[in-house]
């Protein structure tokens, strides 16, 4: 048995490169399989938040002919903020970790983002914003976690279109796409599952921050709730991180996204310019309605829609996309 080596995609801006990942303790278990059907999928999904982290593993970076040396923290995670020199280059660009066990060097490979030029960013959570997961009903959004792959979970109509059309926002190169980051309350132990899914309906390629990982079957129960501080920080230090960019903010109303987004842009009164918030019951929420109110008087743009096409629509006319 080996120890287990998670990378997570990484992002950089002029001067700091920001990369992370876990390490687990030795393991038979196999990895998630996103192919499996019914009880053997639950199986796999409850694997996933049942596992052992290994905390003050040594741990070695490597990035253009240097070789960075930090140790886990107690939870098994690491980060690495290093400074960055300006020949690096720019878009999606590979970076190598590795561990030592036994005298063995288990090496993995991750990437990270630095942006091209460009003065556009996009930020959005992840649960009921495009990836259908009912969080409004705690027991229907387990069960659909348990029970459906990843093939069988389902994604909003025109969610993909809209997503696309920001991500090239801009961009007379189609190859150099905005600065996309996935932000959600859901755990790393759900990383996988996550790219996966984005892989699969071709959303942007972006960086996602998630929650604090979770090792019991008790805190299973409770995935993706509980506080939600952890995404107005994250959010923040993406402004703090590249203070240069307008940013739109995308989210639903089954939870805290049109409080938090409120926040962040009274905070940040010249960096954001557009707020979309999902409408996920039968009827529009008064309190999202009044934040969605108070939003166009700070001079955000904001779009409380039901449909990804009445979002289209609202980023065609304030001219977000073409």
């Amino acid at each position: 048995m080996k120890p287990v080596l998670k990378l997570y995609r990484g992002y950089a801006n002029e001067q700091e490169l920001i990369v992370m990942g876990h390490v687990f303790k030795p393991t038979t278990r196999e990895d998630y399989d996103f192919q499996k059907k019914k009880f053997q999928n639950a199986k796999s999904v409850i694997r996933m938040f049942r596992i052992k982290t290994q905390k003050n593993a040594d741990v070695y970076l490597e990035l253009n002919g240097t070789r960075i040396h930090t140790k886990t923290l107690d939870d098994g995670y690491f980060k690495f903020c290093i400074p960055l020199n300006k020949e690096s280059g720019y878009g999606w660009i590979d970076y190598f970790v590795s561990i030592h066990f036994n005298g063995e060097e288990i090496r993995a490979k991750g990437s990270f983002i630095r942006p091209y030029e460009g003065n556009l960013g996009f930020i959005s959570d992840i649960d009921d914003t495009f990836l259908i997961s009912h969080t409004r009903n705690m027991f229907k959004k387990l069960y659909i976690l348990l029970f459906r792959n990843v093939n069988d979970r389902k994604i909003f109509d025109n969610v993909v279109a809209h997503y696309q059309a920001l991500s090239t926002s801009g961009r007379n190169n189609k190859n150099e796409q905005n600065a996309f980051f996935y932000v959600s309350s859901s755990e790393w132990n759900l990383y996988r599952f996550i790219v996966q899914f984005t892989e699969l309906h071709q959303l942007p390629r972006g960086v996602l921050l998630l929650k604090d990982i979770k090792t019991s079957l008790m805190d299973f129960f409770i995935t993706g709730r509980g506080d939600h501080n952890h995404k107005f920080e994250k959010i923040k230090h993406i402004l703090e991180f590249y203070p240069n960019l307008k940013y739109t903010l995308l989210g639903d109303d089954s939870q805290h996204d049109p409080f938090l987004y409120e926040q962040i842009c009274k905070i940040f009164p010249v960096t954001v310019q557009a707020v979309y918030i999902r409408q996920t019951g039968s009827a529009k929420k008064e309190k999202a309605i009044a934040v969605m109110k108070n939003l166009e008087s700070l001079n955000v743009a904001a779009c409380y829609f039901r449909e990804s096409s009445e979002a289209i629509e609202h980023s065609r006319k304030i001219g977000l996309i073409s």
